[in-house]
């Protein structure tokens, strides 16, 4: 089943190459060949797993619809509808995936390069049926399914184009309302002030309601906490299951298991772990006891 990301491809790598043209006539140090390598490799693994698991997601998507709360009529309106609804899935799809290690563990990839640049965009996690549970009640509500698959390509590629070092901010009322190069560098910064920020897709409205938007105040750090150091492909899309999976034969109760699965990434059974919360709150205290000082050195 072919869809706009596929046929989008060639536009993505022609604007990758002229962001590469771009930064080396500027002379900015932002791309790195083993980085942008890996990139493309998991990129191109992405696209694999996803022509064979869009078939398998359509059809949960019709047996779903075949038991749809709601019959909507086709038109603008519900087309309009059907990306806004699909924008507040990803929000919640993205957040838990930041929040739950489960979840973490088929997302990390995403942000493991400490580099910045469209060719970041297209590191994917080759595990995109944890989806299922954020999309899947759309088409229960009635969203028919291959409406649902085309909003969430558009919003898939949206965020290519943020996915840059080069576009600055934006005018007001376009930064208010829309996911920009500027708030995503702030999701993908690992600077204490900006971890688990800006999970919004087209729309950064909804960081807005639920609390977790920040805006970019200084230069963002790009990678994770603990960088893996690797550039192997298998590694960065394998090594964080193989760390849970590590984790939770070597727990001692079933209580401890579940944490090592289920609770925020970084947790440990003694306490002594650091999630991104308990990295945040360090470094407002800190910044708090000491004055002004970024929060990008309290890390």
């Amino acid at each position: 089943m072919t869809d706009l990301i596929t046929l989008a491809i060639p536009a993505m790598l022609a604007l990758l190459l002229l962001e590469t043209f771009t930064v080396r006539f500027l002379d900015r140090d932002l791309y790195e060949a083993r980085d942008t390598a890996a990139s493309l490799t998991t990129g191109i693994g992405s696209v694999l797993v996803g022509a064979f698991w869009k078939g398998i997601l359509f059809a949960i998507y019709f047996a779903l619809y075949e038991h749809r709360l709601f019959e909507f009529q086709a038109g603008l309106g519900l087309f309009v509808a059907a990306l806004v609804a699909d924008d507040f899935a990803y929000y919640w799809f993205h957040r838990l995936h930041h929040e739950v290690r489960f979840f973490w563990a088929a997302h990390v990839q995403h942000h493991s390069s400490e580099r910045y640049n469209l060719s970041t965009a297209l590191r994917q996690s080759w595990m995109p049926m944890t989806g299922i549970p954020f999309y899947a009640p759309l088409a229960l509500l009635g969203f028919p399914p291959l409406l649902l698959l085309t909003v969430h390509a558009i919003n898939t590629l949206y965020q290519f184009w943020i996915h840059t070092e080069l576009i600055d901010r934006l005018p007001r009322p376009i930064e208010w309302i829309f996911n920009t190069p500027s708030h995503h560098r702030v999701h993908h910064g690992s600077n204490p002030l900006y971890l688990d920020r800006n999970y919004g897709a087209t729309l950064i409205v909804w960081d807005r309601l639920f609390g977790t938007f920040e805006a970019e105040s200084e230069p963002a750090r790009f990678g994770l906490t603990k960088n893996i150091g690797t550039f192997n492909p298998l590694r960065i899309e394998f090594g964080e299951w193989i760390s849970i999976a590590r984790d939770v034969l070597s727990a001692r109760t079933g209580l401890d298991a579940l944490g090592f699965l289920f609770a925020r990434p970084g947790w440990l059974p003694d306490g002594e772990g650091k999630t991104a919360v308990d990295m945040r709150r360090e470094a407002e205290a800190a910044a708090l006891a000491n004055g002004p000082v970024s929060l990008a050195s309290a890390a």
